[in-house]
């Protein structure tokens, strides 16, 4: 069977019962960390911007945005809730981009709609992540050729997702898939800007809605995909890509295989492990940026060509600035949501650092997860002529597979909503999150009374 064909069989026949138990707690996570990082980001400038041009027109009453007060079109409150999520760059990591920020807030909005159960909207994840698995895979090195592969991959995925869902069949199912091929796009240049987690939220509503035409009828090609001049060929750096190779969707699942990286710093993930090496490596030493020379860091060249900020003026350049990251680590000792700020970034002594940083790229892939290199390093050179290595760097804590313990998870989730909801609050909305599987209806999921509270907030 044609690959277009036989995901939009996966997707029409995939049930909760079929999938694994560790897939679900996997997307149980997915979910209370994206709700999380929603509340977070909720109050940035670009969601604001989004929030405000929707709510100039009629607000159709189908699902609440953010699970705020304000009622929107589902396809709507996919597009505020994916840029809310995506707004710090605090939310998960894996297949090269970000699935549940653009998973979580499309299935939120159209469970909301259709009164899905919480075990729908488990299949509808592991559905939509399976896809995207599937597809990202047949290529590599899509930040290269200037594509951002979350929204890229993303609108599929998301339309795959809202299929199950809506229990389309097959045929459906797979036209929603090509529909959202023509809407997926997604620029990497605009890294560093506002665009960027408009992107997830871009995704997350045109998936929803390629499902929405699909559901009605519309038509696109039944080959869509693997066509030659198809999805996988428009993506692909090279033009080539694995067109022919069965799925294995349904039968090996890759929420296992590659599974999310919850970060614990709201920047890209490409800066994680470098950072975190680099504060428990001068942990103790009583060592200055004046004392420092030079920072060397060697990392994958998808990595670095990502990290492009090299004199980052703002936060939202900083979260793609490995400058930034050996500067906090060295000057701050911490990366969270207050570091990530205008004022912090263009601190005297947080510029002058910037220069001593030298970025060297490596063409070394991961095989669990190629936008990376297997490690990286990070090497400090002293004026006294010391050097400091920390050696291979193949994790850090929060990684696929060095996961958050449930407490730290909280801790997160707390930190996240401390502008939203009083810590009480926060904890009830943190566990019915974790017992998504047991709700009934996203009706459980207890509204933000302090979100968005007019609107033209």
């Amino acid at each position: 069977m044609a690959l277009t064909a036989a995901l939009g069989a996966f997707l029409h026949t995939v049930r909760f019962d079929d999938l694994p138990g560790e897939a679900v707690e996997l997307a149980r996570d997915a979910f209370t960390d994206t709700v999380g990082v929603i509340m977070a980001g909720v109050s940035e400038p670009i969601v604001r911007i989004v929030h405000d041009e929707i709510a100039s027109g009629p607000m159709p009453r189908q699902a609440r945005a953010c699970l705020s007060g304000l009622w929107a079109s589902a396809a709507d409150a996919a597009l505020i809730s994916g840029t809310a999520a995506h707004a710090h760059d605090f939310d998960d990591q894996a297949l090269t981009g970000h699935p549940s920020a653009i998973l979580v807030p499309a299935i939120l909005a159209e469970a909301e709609r259709l009164g899905s159960s919480g075990k729908d909207m488990i299949t509808a994840y592991v559905g939509g992540y399976e896809v995207w698995a599937d597809l990202v895979g047949r290529s590599r090195d899509y930040h290269t050729k200037g594509w951002h592969p979350t929204s890229v991959f993303g609108s599929v995925s998301a339309a795959a997702a809202v299929a199950v869902l809506q229990g389309l069949p097959a045929e459906r199912a797979s036209a929603a898939l090509a529909i959202s091929g023509s809407h997926a796009s997604g620029l990497a240049v605009n890294f560093g800007s506002m665009t960027k987690p408009y992107h997830a939220g871009m995704a997350a509503r045109n998936g929803l809605f390629s499902s929405h035409l699909a559901s009605r009828g519309a038509t696109g090609s039944a080959v869509a995909l693997e066509h030659r001049r198809g999805f996988l060929t428009a993506f692909s750096p090279t033009y080539q890509a694995d067109w022919d190779s069965p799925t294995k969707v349904g039968a090996e699942w890759q929420l296992l295989s590659h599974r999310l990286c919850v970060k614990r710093y709201p920047t890209c993930y490409f800066m994680h492990r470098s950072f975190d090496a680099t504060v428990k490596l001068l942990e103790g030493k009583n060592i200055t940026a004046d004392s420092i020379d030079e920072i060397t860091v060697i990392m994958n060249r998808g990595q670095a060509a990502v990290l492009v900020n090299e004199r980052p003026q703002t936060d939202n350049e900083a979260r793609f600035s490995e400058q930034f990251a050996m500067a906090a680590a060295v000057i701050l000792g911490k990366m969270g949501i207050e570091e990530l700020r205008d004022h912090v970034v263009q601190r005297a002594d947080m510029q002058a650092f910037f220069p001593k940083v030298k970025l060297v790229a490596v063409d070394e892939y991961d095989e669990r997860d190629p936008a990376h290199a297997p490690s990286e390093r990070v090497v400090v050179n002293l004026k006294n002529g010391t050097k400091l290595d920390t050696g291979e760097i193949r994790t850090v804590r929060g990684h696929a597979f060095d996961p958050l313990t449930t407490d730290e998870l909280w801790q997160k989730f707390r930190e996240c909503t401390a502008k939203t909801h009083s810590e009480d609050d926060a904890r009830l909305l943190f566990d019915r999150t974790q017992s998504i599987a047991e709700l009934k209806s996203t009706g459980e999921l207890p509204t933000a009374t302090s979100v968005f509270t007019s609107r033209g907030s």
